[in-house]
């Protein structure tokens, strides 16, 4: 354990070549809380889909305001939650305080884990970790922690369907810095097998949707731009370019159409579950 730590030590004081990018996302997710009551549904069919229950040591790698966290504390698993995002911390920790749930959150980088080796029986995320900017970094440390035979399970959007076309169509006119991978290649199975292979087991693999409320295309639209981290930047970057803003909301509203349901009020948003065990 001495070895394995002093490792981890030397790893966390490296430069991280990618620091002014997660300042940057920080800030920006900061205002990611009213999503809550979009993701809180998904957040139970992620902890049920893992199989968490009682007694399990779980991590919840960017947890935002901790509704996968606090679904599988009030199951009896011990949890932990680490987000970038100090003030979706906080305000998990005012979740959890509202039910009386001893959980450990902790502001930190999914790419460099304050935990030692083999410390949890689980470690999920909800379209967390995917943000990361290395994903062989990230899939290392959540492997690292997690206990032989133990469960990893994560929510991500597939690249093809609308929260996927929508980072997309961000990305091409507010391409990431170099060397920054696309979020979204973690919605696609073929990729998750190739970043997993030879580390885990029982690959396996489910669908399911969200469907966030909505009044018209103009309304999501209306919502994403004052929530989604990368959405609020650009739409920041067009405040003096109202020509180049126009034609964003106009293709945006247009690729909201083709999810929206009128009849019911809502978007349909399919995302992927993804389970494995570590060997």
């Amino acid at each position: 354990m001495k070895i394995a730590f002093e490792r981890k030590e030397s790893f966390m004081a490296a430069p991280d070549p990618f620091a002014g990018f997660k300042a940057v996302q920080k800030e920006a997710w900061s205002l990611f809380a009213p999503i809550e009551v979009f993701t809180t549904p998904s957040a139970a069919r992620l902890v049920n889909f893992a199989g968490v229950v009682a007694g399990q040591r779980l991590l919840d790698v960017g947890c935002g305001t901790g509704v996968v966290a606090i679904t599988a504390a009030r199951r009896g698993a011990k949890v932990t939650g680490l987000d970038l995002s100090p003030v979706l911390i906080e305000r998990a920790r005012e979740h959890a305080q509202l039910v009386n749930l001893d959980i450990d959150f902790t502001d930190g980088d999914a790419e460099s884990l304050p935990y030692g080796d083999n410390e949890f029986d689980a470690v999920l995320s909800q379209f967390g970790h995917m943000f990361a900017p290395r994903p062989d970094v990230a899939t290392a440390e959540m492997l690292r922690v997690l206990k032989p035979g133990g469960t990893i399970a994560f929510s991500t959007w597939p690249p093809h369907l609308f929260v996927g076309r929508m980072f997309a169509l961000i990305g091409a006119r507010l391409p990431p810095p170099e060397g920054v991978a696309s979020p979204v290649l973690w919605g696609d199975p073929k990729v998750i097998t190739e970043r997993l292979a030879g580390r885990v087991s029982d690959l396996s693999f489910e669908m399911d949707m969200m469907t966030p409320s909505a009044l018209s295309p103009q309304h999501f639209r209306r919502t994403m731009e004052a929530t989604i981290g990368p959405l609020i930047k650009l739409v920041a970057e067009y405040k003096d370019e109202p020509e180049k803003l126009k034609s964003l909301r106009t293709e945006f509203e247009a690729l909201i159409s083709g999810y929206f349901d009128p009849g019911n009020n809502v978007m349909r948003q399919q995302f992927l579950m993804t389970k494995a065990r570590m060997v």
